[in-house]
């Protein structure tokens, strides 16, 4: 009960803080209307060891614009069902989008990151929380001795992700849950990166349903309300998001065994 209350105070800390910055001035704000495809495969390898691949391709204002890609592979170490701890790498492309568009050139992005995921039910309610520390290189645009922007160098920032999600079984079938709900935010936050004028990079209020066409296949809908800040706090972006996500999880160890 104490480790709850002091998740919810953490969680609605955060929520408070994203409520300041919001309220900051940005010089710009930009609207897009996006759609993102989603893949995350999780494959058991042993009792406690897991590989996990996680993809994306975003689009910007329905199909029109690419957005971003990204590609995340990672080793999981599984402590308990309810405590998972994760070490991965991303890479990112970044892409112009948008009618003010906060880069200039497509930017690359290399991450390292490591994860703890920690899972609790109370009923029929699942809280998943889950805490991402990114070191982040990220490419910086500029001029060659042609005055054209390319990537020079990479610079190193640092970000600390917390999502919270609530998952809620609406319909079962053999006492197996086949459609659900979700419900949750993940805040981004800017850690020691001394050019960076606002606390919070991102944030993400997420919605939405989801199907199990069985213990392996999952498929959802989730309607995502991103904004993000830029480093210097000139851009807003208010971004209306539809994700779909299609999700796997195989036990690779289970059927060796049988």
């Amino acid at each position: 009960m104490l480790k709850l209350k002091l998740i919810r105070s953490i969680f609605l800390t955060g929520v408070m803080v994203l409520g300041l910055v919001q309220n900051s001035n940005a010089q710009s704000k930009s609207n897009n209307n996006d759609v993102w495809f989603h893949y995350a495969g999780k494959n058991m390898l042993s009792k406690k060891l897991s590989l996990t691949l996680e993809g994306s391709v975003r689009f910007a204002n329905g199909l029109k614009e690419k957005q971003q890609w990204f590609v995340r592979p990672s080793v999981d170490y599984h402590f308990a069902k309810s405590l998972v701890m994760s070490v991965g790498y991303t890479y990112y492309d970044t892409y112009v989008y948008g009618e003010i568009p906060m880069n200039k050139i497509t930017i690359p992005e290399h991450h390292v990151w490591w994860q703890t995921t920690f899972v609790h039910n109370k009923k029929e309610l699942k809280f998943t929380h889950r805490l991402r520390d990114e070191n982040r290189f990220v490419g910086i645009a500029t001029q060659n001795n042609q005055g054209k922007l390319e990537i020079s160098n990479y610079e190193y920032r640092n970000r600390l992700r917390y999502m919270f999600l609530l998952n809620h079984p609406l319909l079962k079938k053999d006492e197996k849950t086949k459609v659900f709900a979700v419900l949750g935010d993940e805040v981004f936050v800017n850690i020691g990166v001394k050019e960076a004028k606002t606390v919070i990079q991102q944030n993400r209020i997420i919605g939405g349903f989801g199907y199990n066409f069985d213990a392996h296949h999952q498929i959802q809908l989730n309607y995502i309300h991103q904004n993000i800040w830029n480093l210097k706090n000139t851009i807003q972006e208010n971004n209306p998001t539809i994700r779909i996500s299609y999700i796997t999880n195989f036990d690779w160890f289970e059927e060796k065994l049988n």
